[in-house]
């Protein structure tokens, strides 16, 4: 099993958000970094788990735990033209684009900010605490993980 940490603004789609979805199941879509793609593609699993950390807003902070439940497959929104993440460089039989399928685990009982991730001296290898690190998704350690698990669960 793998972690990871996936960046969503809450006011666009938030783990409130993916609760509400019918069997709290969503699609990721809208990813358009070709290193987040390729970890959707290539690496992110059925069964890995993922915090759901709330992006552009105040404060940005981890709210949460979600779990892949289909693994990469072509994101259509690219093919939409109404859509906000159209790409017309992306075509069906060839896609650009990737996305996974995730569902709600839980909520924390404590939603945890990024200034508090960053007082943490077990957190600083982690990828989005690192300068310039403006990657959607990431991966997190075991270690990691666990630490941030606690602390939301406090």
């Amino acid at each position: 099993m793998q972690y990871w940490l996936m960046k969503s603004e809450p006011d666009e789609f938030g783990i409130d958000d993916l609760k509400k979805c019918p069997r709290q199941t969503a699609h990721w879509d809208g990813c358009r970094n070709y290193q987040v793609r390729n970890m959707m593609r290539d690496q992110m699993k059925v069964g890995d788990l993922a915090l759901f950390y709330h992006s552009n807003t105040k404060p940005p902070g981890v709210a949460g735990i979600m779990e892949i439940v289909k693994e990469g497959y072509p994101d259509h929104t690219a093919f939409d033209p109404e859509d906000s993440h159209y790409d017309p460089k992306s075509d069906p039989d060839k896609p650009r684009w990737f996305m996974v399928n995730v569902k709600f685990v839980e909520k924390f009982p404590r939603y945890i900010p990024l200034a508090e991730l960053k007082q943490q001296s077990q957190l600083s290898d982690m990828k989005i605490l690192q300068r310039g690190n403006r990657l959607s998704i990431t991966p997190v350690s075991k270690k990691e993980w666990d630490h941030i698990v606690k602390m939301g669960r406090e």
